[in-house]
């Protein structure tokens, strides 16, 4: 073997090993740059347009990508070793950005469901279509190659996931329906159980767990676990933990769009059902509040006859669709603070930083004095629409005392978490114009140094800026120290705080929640401190 021979060995070998090289760091990109945009897609509820619009408004997050491109188009044009190790050296930069994007974005975790593990199936095999038709144009045209392809399809990673959620469709769809068919097959066998739907733009999840609690003084009751209130979610409680031993099942039902309450009634077909209040949210896929009110009485248009619709008349969305619409629900239960012909009323309401007491008054006239360690005069009237709908389905008011002492507030919706000098009030759960306001006027009920923690509201459309302002100025009366989170996105807020004359010197806008709670902790007072967290934004935010 003579010199030459020599070193063109050396150079193939070479050649082959920089493809291998190559590859595992291609396949590593691609796999983390899908793997944040189908995470970002679950949290879109895998809505190719929500996400579509996502996408757009977070370009930043994504914008190293544009270098895959870049490298994709001098690999087609200059295929060189050189020009093969520039671009492994930024497929290692995309892989480290990703992995730091996945470490910060973490809040709440990709689940790998079977449609997810699906969507990356497909999502790959569009890629290996893209890298085949990249060699099969150099072999004839001898310009793209395969890896240049490869670059390229990383580039168009997050469109590659999105044409795979299209293609998957109709499998997804077959997939869906067999499991509410399934859901459905259940509920037959178990007919006997009272179906109750609960629905709200705010409070629906605390009163489920609130007359989960009540009712389980009398009843065996399955309520769908945690925040599920999608049709999945439902259909999921159903077929998996629904028994004939029950006797009433208590369904949240959430929704984002016009319809999604109808969808839920048509799986589950409630006997008896709760609005807990109507207010803006979700504008930006509701568009305006006339959608949010049909939509939140497509519950009660689904009661059978005889159904009962329990409402909440505090609430003048509530009372102003019954104004105009009230023939359409004959049989109804209004229960609020004020006193209701037919309905449930408070009286002689007490709230402290210990607790509140209250009076409830039936329809029937009977009384009752109540209890509850939960904080806020916002939460009397979950509880008493927890106490309407169990006093309606036979359980005396006197019964229901020592349930209603034990009552908690569900998780991360002002929960209180004592740590001695310092305490925590966790409000995290997706805050809102109605509940953010009740959460400051709470906190303004402590004695010691009332802090604010917050990165403002979302999904509130156009009025978001206007809402986050007026948010300002009832924090700025109710609060210490406000620490915002997000200098940009919480700048309405801060306007909001300093419009009511607020000392410049106790308000800070910061970039994480870390940073806040640093200044919080900071913070040298003699008086207990209490940290109020408002709102924790989902990850795609």
């Amino acid at each position: 073997m003579n010199g030459t021979d020599l070193l063109n060995d050396i150079s193939f070998w070479g050649y082959i090993l920089l493809t291998l090289v190559f590859m595992v760091f291609a396949a590593w990109a691609f796999y983390v740059t899908l793997r944040f945009n189908l995470h970002m897609l679950q949290l879109n509820g895998y809505d190719n347009e929500e996400h579509g619009t996502w996408l757009k408004n977070n370009r930043g997050k994504q914008r190293q990508l544009i270098f895959m491109l870049f490298c994709g188009v001098m690999m087609a044009i200059y295929s060189a070793p050189v020009t093969a190790i520039i671009s492994i050296i930024f497929l290692v930069i995309d892989i480290r950005i990703y992995l730091f994007l996945k470490s910060v974005f973490t809040k709440k975790k990709l689940v790998m469901t079977t449609r997810a593990k699906r969507l990356v199936f497909t999502s790959c095999i569009l890629l290996a279509v893209l890298v085949a038709l990249g060699e099969v144009c150099e072999n004839f045209f001898h310009h793209i190659g395969g890896m240049a392809a490869a670059l390229i399809g990383i580039f168009l990673a997050p469109y590659i996931l999105m044409l795979a959620n299209i293609i998957n469709r109709p499998a997804e769809k077959a997939v869906r329906q067999w499991y509410i068919n399934d859901a459905k097959r259940v509920l037959k066998e178990n007919s006997h159980i009272k179906i109750i739907g609960i629905t709200g733009s705010y409070g629906k999840t605390s009163v489920k767990f609130y007359l989960n609690t009540l009712l389980s003084a009398r009843y065996n009751v399955l309520v769908t676990p945690e925040s599920y209130n999608t049709p999945m979610g439902v259909v999921k409680t159903i077929r998996e933990q629904m028994k004939s031993s029950h006797e009433i099942f208590v369904c949240e039902m959430g929704a984002r769009k016009v319809g999604e309450i109808k969808e839920i009634c048509d799986i589950v077909h409630p006997r008896d059902g709760l609005i807990t209040s109507i207010g803006p949210q979700h504008l930006e896929t509701f568009f305006n509040m006339d959608n949010i009110v049909k939509t939140k009485f497509e519950l009660g248009d689904a009661l059978p006859e005889g159904g009962i619709l329990f409402l909440n008349g505090d609430n003048e969305y509530i009372t102003d669709n019954m104004e105009k619409n009230g023939s359409r629900y004959p049989n109804t239960v209004m229960y609020g603070e004020e006193v209701q012909t037919h309905g449930y009323h408070t009286e002689n309401v007490k709230v402290s930083d210990m607790g509140t007491t209250f009076i409830v008054v039936a329809p029937d006239g009977e009384k009752a004095e109540f209890t509850t360690r939960l904080i806020g005069a916002h939460n009397v009237i979950n509880v008493l629409g927890a106490i309407a709908v169990a006093h309606t389905y036979g359980i005396p008011l006197s019964e229901l005392k020592v349930p209603v002492r034990r009552l908690q507030p569900a998780e991360h919706r002002l929960q209180l978490i004592d740590h001695g000098n310092v305490a925590i009030i966790d409000d995290t759960f997706n805050s809102n114009p109605i509940g953010s306001k009740a959460a400051v006027e709470m906190l303004a009920l402590f004695e010691g140094t009332r802090i604010l923690i917050t990165p403002g509201m979302v999904e509130l459309g156009e009025k978001e800026e206007e809402y986050n302002f007026k948010y300002g100025t009832y924090a700025a009366e109710c609060c210490d120290y406000i620490f915002l989170v997000g200098v940009k996105r919480t700048k309405p807020i801060y306007d909001g705080i300093l419009s009511k004359g607020f000392d410049e010197t106790r308000v800070k806008a910061v970039d994480t929640l870390q940073d806040a709670m640093k200044l919080a902790n900071a913070l040298k007072t003699d008086k207990k401190k209490y940290i109020l967290l408002e709102n924790d934004l989902p990850d795609n935010y």
